[in-house]
């Protein structure tokens, strides 16, 4: 159902066209009667509303058909629609074909909508209420006007980066950087592909700095790199939500942390001297221990301070400070220390 055509819609008919999927655009009541026949079954879903995809489809769930209800309180300022004394539209329902063909004897501008609630429940369909923690929040809400939609969208990214992951500096300055500018890269279609690129350029960046020699630069420029990977894991997080997609075994974030580390590996020993006749082999042990720490102690360990130790925008910043003052040898070798310290000390994980 629109009320014309758009390029937006020309070209939603098009994806939907090139997946072997039937398209047609309904301008009014009468013309969905036409379309639907009696042997079809409809989901109407109202015009601006926002629900959880997953809560959507469960209230669906079933072989019945089914009309979706709310409490009326708050529901009627919400923009939903009365039902009866105790009872609002939720803006969802399932329905028989057969039911649109009574469409045909309303005026020509009813709204279809409202008008297929009401021929559904008096025909006797079932009414489902939404769960009040769907409900909660930005959860289940009706959207009237791009001023509400832009308010709606930032108070979901909050709710949602809220508990995404544990509270670090450097977590907390990447969920402050996605909130502040991750809607216009979203509204683009390719943000989390736009902030992985700039990870890349980032570590590029760095590898050029250390190369020479500025390596207060360069361990600077991994912090930076390791804040937008962050960034990245949020937003593509989102992407999934909104696409119904599965997590990966291995996310894109979890592979560009990797190289974030083969940076900081790799910085540390242009750092450090080699003397003759060392092994490479022993050379190669400093860094290495260190990271190898890095990503076992939030394996095995809990609580706040445990994530701290994750934090790669901390650690660019000290071995950034140690750089200036000529000591990245000896806090690297201390800061391997104290992780192993504070996996002796700290919580234990457990699985399962």
């Amino acid at each position: 159902m629109a009320r014309g055509t758009s390029p937006e819609l020309i070209a939603l008919q098009h994806d939907a066209e090139d997946a072997g999927l039937q398209f047609a655009i309904a301008t009014s009541a009468g013309q969905l009667a036409g379309l639907v026949t009696a042997a079809d079954e409809l989901v109407v879903i109202s015009e601006g509303l926002f629900a959880d995809p997953e809560q959507a489809s469960a209230l669906l769930e079933g072989r019945s058909p089914v009309v979706v209800v709310q409490p009326v309180e708050g529901a009627l300022a919400a923009g939903f629609e009365r039902i009866d004394i105790n009872r609002a539209t939720a803006g969802l329902m399932r329905v028989p074909g057969a039911l649109v063909e009574r469409l045909h004897e309303l005026p020509v501008d009813v709204d279809a909508v409202s008008a297929l609630t009401r021929i559904a429940l008096q025909s006797g369909i079932a009414m489902r209420e939404v769960p009040a923690a769907a409900r909660t929040g930005s959860g289940w809400r009706m959207v009237r006007s791009e001023a509400e939609a832009y308010a709606l969208e930032d108070e979901w990214m909050r709710a949602r980066f809220a508990q995404e992951g544990p509270r670090t500096p450097g977590r907390t300055v990447a969920r402050f950087a996605v909130l502040s500018f991750g809607s216009s890269l979203l509204h683009a279609g390719n943000a989390s592909n736009v902030v992985s690129a700039a990870v890349l350029g980032a570590v590029a960046i760095a590898a050029g700095a250390g190369w020479f020699g500025f390596m207060w630069c360069a361990f600077a420029f991994l912090a930076i790199a390791w804040l937008l990977v962050e960034a990245s894991r949020l937003l593509r997080a989102t992407e999934r939500h909104a696409l119904g997609q599965a997590c990966p075994a291995i996310p894109r974030a979890d592979a560009l942390v990797w190289l974030v580390d083969v940076g900081f590996a790799a910085l540390i020993l242009l750092d450090t001297p080699r003397f003759m006749g060392e092994p490479v082999i022993a050379w190669l042990c400093t860094p290495v221990i260190l990271l190898l720490l890095l990503l076992l102690l939030p394996r095995v360990a809990t609580g706040r301070f445990a994530g701290l130790f994750g934090d790669r925008a901390l650690l660019g910043l000290i071995l950034g400070f140690a750089s200036g003052l000529g000591q990245v040898l000896v806090v690297v070798r201390l800061l391997s220390v104290a992780l192993v310290i504070a996996a002796l000390v700290l919580p234990r994980r457990r699985d399962g």
